[in-house]
């Protein structure tokens, strides 16, 4: 309805992702910079990262939060009711095991989210130089998008 404020908003959302971008290219090139040093060493010879607050018990945790998500409820009982034979004995038991089917496959979804991202953190921790051209990478991305979007595209 107002082409002036849409032409502000698309500029300031440029400028933002602009600035993203070449914040991340000065983070990469200060990492790059320090090589393959590690800032702060241990006596060990390990990078000193804070520590990770733990959860006592992350799985029940993950679990009771997933079941009681109200947009994900919201979501299965319409979705899962075109499966449901409502002339069925015990259409209850039909939800649940189309619930328990999705939360396994939930599981094993998530499981390989987390080992595969543990091992690429340890990896880019490892490896400084591969981090900062990820980083780099990330960052030059982020100027192109500002670019694309102040130049007309993205919309």
């Amino acid at each position: 309805a107002t082409p002036e404020l849409f032409m502000v908003i698309k500029y300031a959302g440029a400028a933002y992702l602009a600035w993203v971008g070449i914040s991340l290219l000065r983070g990469a090139f200060a990492t790059w910079r320090r090589g393959d040093e590690t800032a702060e060493q241990v006596g060990d010879g390990k990078p000193d990262y804070p520590p990770v607050r733990s959860t006592p018990h992350p799985f029940r945790t993950a679990l009771v939060i997933s079941l009681m998500n109200p947009k994900a409820i919201l979501f299965f009982v319409s979705f899962f009711i075109q499966f449901v034979d409502p002339t069925y004995a015990h259409p209850a038991l039909s939800f649940v095991i189309l619930g328990v089917i999705v939360q396994i496959c939930s599981v094993l979804y998530l499981s390989v989210l987390i080992f595969g991202g543990t091992w690429l953190a340890d990896t880019f921790r490892r490896r400084p130089r591969l981090s900062a051209s990820a980083t780099g990478g990330v960052g030059a991305l982020f100027i192109g998008f500002g670019a694309k979007l102040a130049d007309g595209g993205l919309g």
